[in-house]
């Protein structure tokens, strides 16, 4: 396939511009340059993978309840600006010319988008940066997001920022999925004042609203869909945290842009870096990078943890 017929920019029937991402095999992505958001990721069977709310709003400044929207200088409240910081209702720009990455992605279908500040932006959040984010379609499939946030103030300051990919996976039933990897690791509860607890020994499970942020976490966790018969696995660099969000049934109610029963049909596990905000001098680079696949539930956990391979044979 052709590098002109695997990238596409488009206008979307909203009028947004976004870009859309072919791999030889089928498989695709698609990228609004508004928020630098991956809103859709397709195998090469055309299923979508990440999940859309048939209520979401394809209209700024809101936010698009959809995809993978990146959170960005704050996650959530934990600061002062508004909830998720600003990068996800921004409009990005297609970046030409990228300094090099040492990974295999540039060999891959890929974008390259960048993030300044506007003089807005900078009343609220007085600092200079430049946020180059590649979304790159492997040859399996696999979604590759990897973000560099550098400090460019020339005033000798440094800056410190909190950080998510607020990925939203489509699953077929939430009470038919578990989490692995998330075992008897702390976290902070957003339903508990963020208060500290550890999980327990078990895989996770969904019976109830949940909203938590893991420490510590490894660098790879999967989300197994029985009734799909699919394992998304989630692999991540420099994002030492875990969010896991649903919203259930009286937040979803609650909220113009979500369907009253979709909480039924998305999970959120979001690679991160809360607990430990990142800070940043003048000159410095931070890298964070989360790669998704989907693969067939055959896929045995205990590639994620040594210890259960023998439980898997």
């Amino acid at each position: 396939m052709s590098s002109e017929r695997a990238i596409e920019l488009c206008k979307a029937a909203n009028g947004l511009e976004k870009v859309i991402l072919r791999d030889a095999r089928g498989s695709s992505a698609e990228v609004y340059l508004y928020g630098g958001q991956v809103t859709s990721w397709k195998n090469d069977h055309g299923e979508e993978l990440l999940f859309v709310s048939s209520k979401a709003i394809f209209k700024p400044p809101k936010a698009i309840r959809a995809g993978i929207p990146i959170c960005f200088p704050q996650f959530s409240n934990h600061g002062s600006l508004e909830q998720h910081g600003f990068a996800r209702n921004r409009f990005w720009s297609i970046d030409t010319d990228p300094p090099p990455l040492p990974t295999n992605s540039s060999s891959q279908v890929h974008i390259d988008l960048i993030l300044r500040p506007s003089e807005e932006d900078m009343k609220i959040w007085p600092h200079s940066y430049e946020f180059r984010l590649r979304i790159a379609l492997g040859p399996g499939g696999n979604l590759m997001l990897i973000s560099r946030v550098r400090n460019t103030n020339t005033d000798g300051k440094p800056f410190t920022f909190t950080f998510a990919y607020h990925t939203y996976f489509s699953v077929s039933d939430i009470s038919e999925v578990r989490v692995e990897g998330l075992e008897t690791l702390d976290y902070l509860d957003n339903l508990q004042n963020k208060e500290r607890f550890t999980e327990q020994g078990d895989a996770i499970t969904f019976e109830s609203e949940v909203d938590k942020i893991y420490l510590s976490t490894p660098t790879k966790i999967a989300i197994l869909d029985h009734e799909k018969k699919r394992t998304f696995v989630i692999s991540k660099d420099g994002l030492p945290d875990a969010v896991v969000w649903n919203p259930w049934d009286k937040k979803a109610k609650a909220m113009a842009d979500f369907g009253d029963d979709e909480y039924k049909h998305m999970l959120c596990v979001e690679a991160a870096a809360i607990e430990k905000p990142i800070t940043l001098r003048p000159g410095e680079e931070w890298r964070g990078r989360q790669e998704l696949s989907a693969v067939p539930s055959s896929y045995c956990s205990g590639q994620l943890d040594p210890q259960k391979v023998l439980q898997c044979s």
